[in-house]
């Protein structure tokens, strides 16, 4: 406890963000980690070197697994950093080292030259036509460029002469389908940017899900005595189940008389009979799907994130869970948000906040809806504004969120093998 007039030390606000970067076939290949020392500092004083050596700690702390789902880490790197050999740190098969106003001077290519030795992957950042770190491009396996700078012929002459076999042409800012297909022409083929949540197309598609989770609850529903409990948590763990689940019993083929809104309320809907057959024929039709993807894992990170803060703010009887878990069912359906929750019986803030969120209308909930798109992109001024509309504090915030990730990862890692432990054991508090 502090002497008395002693002022208590102020607790370390750790705010790390990522934004995704996919290949053509919209697979995640890594994210880019963004981080602020304090968001309560809208113009953020803190620079580049001390932002990355946040980062590194960061990743130590909650491992790269975590933060970037076993994909590459592409991390910003100071001329200081670069000197001193900073990356090192970090292994050599997860980190991408990401270069900018760096000078192409002798020491500055010998330190390139020894990352390469050394089998770390280096990006050039902000490249452009005509770029004075062109003695650095040999060590490059990847050029950034922000093709809004540029018109299409430009981008096009960047890519024809840069990328190789050993080389690819990242396109950054990539925020709508149109920029996506225009880079593509161009002869990008990575990109970075959230235009892959913002879907266009109007198909349905199969959700990804997570082999552990399926193989789990045929484990649970083959228990001598059904743990209803277990059962419900793993259904909620994956949102493939649960929406399936829901728009399963909401469906006019059942006639239920009574909307279902809840896991709990389908599983008693559905009796334990119902429910083993359910989710049989769930699981078997979903084993063998890849891996989830990013929107999923994403989901997972938004609803228990939601979940986490829902005792601190007021949110009527509304599920802040199911609210983040179906915020991104649109792209991952590639369907309308309307189309999404038309089969879903749920309460009227939780459906005005989705359908809000595509046409920016304000409801009773987006203060929550907005806190958790800020965090999720690394928005700090948005995350200061929305955390003190709330009235919750930044380290609380910063910590639930980086405990959703955590979280969301253990939920969506690698089927367990027989001696791992149980998922109850790997619960977040």
């Amino acid at each position: 406890m502090s002497a008395p007039g002693q002022a208590l030390a102020k607790e370390p606000v750790h705010c790390l963000a990522r934004q995704p970067i996919l290949a053509q076939d919209e697979k995640v290949l890594g994210y880019e980690l963004l981080f602020r020392e304090s968001p309560e500092d809208n113009h953020f004083n803190s620079d580049a070197e001390t932002a990355t050596c946040s980062i590194i700690d960061a990743l130590n702390v909650m491992g790269l697994d975590v933060v970037c789902d076993g994909r590459l880490a592409f991390i910003n790197c100071t001329h200081r950093m670069l000197l001193k050999g900073f990356f090192f740190l970090l292994p050599r098969d997860r980190v991408v080292v990401e270069i900018q106003d760096v000078p192409a001077e002798a020491s500055v290519i010998g330190a390139c030259r020894q990352l390469k030795q050394k089998s770390y992957k280096i990006a050039l950042d902000n490249f452009v036509p005509g770029d004075k770190r062109e003695a650095l491009v040999p060590f490059a396996d990847f050029l950034k460029t922000d093709i809004r700078r540029f018109s299409a012929e430009q981008n096009a002459a960047l890519a024809a002469r840069y990328a190789s076999k050993q080389r690819q042409m990242l396109a950054e800012k990539v925020e709508s389908r149109v920029q996506f297909l225009t880079a593509q022409t161009a002869g990008f083929t990575l990109f970075q940017g959230y235009f892959f949540r913002h879907p266009e197309r109007m198909r349905a598609r199969h959700i990804p899900a997570s082999q552990a989770t399926y193989l789990r609850l045929l484990q649970a529903i083959s228990a001598p005595q059904l743990d209803l409990t277990r059962v419900e948590d793993l259904i909620k763990h994956d949102p493939s189940l649960c929406y399936r689940l829901l728009r399963y019993l909401n469906s006019p083929l059942l006639g239920l008389s009574v909307p279902v809104q809840s896991v709990r309320h389908a599983m008693n809907m559905l009796g334990e009979q119902g429910l083993v057959r359910w989710i049989r024929m769930a699981t078997t039709l979903a084993v063998g799907q890849d891996k989830c993807s990013d929107l999923v894992l994403s989901s997972l990170v938004r609803a228990r994130f939601c979940e986490l803060i829902a005792p601190k703010v007021d949110h009527g009887k509304s599920d802040l869970f199911l609210m983040g878990m179906l915020s991104l069912m649109d792209a991952i359906l590639e369907m309308p948000m309307g189309v999404v929750v038309e089969g879903l019986a749920l309460d009227p803030d939780t459906k005005e906040s989705l359908l809000g969120a595509k046409t920016e209308g304000k409801t009773f909930l987006s203060p929550v809806y907005d806190l958790m798109l800020a965090r999720e992109s690394g928005d700090w001024e948005r995350v200061t504004a929305q955390t003190k509309k709330l009235n919750l504090s930044l380290p609380f915030v910063n910590r639930t969120y980086n405990n959703a990730m955590t979280w969301a990862h253990q939920m969506t890692s690698a089927v367990p093998r027989e001696d791992d432990p149980s998922p109850n054991q790997h619960k977040s508090s």
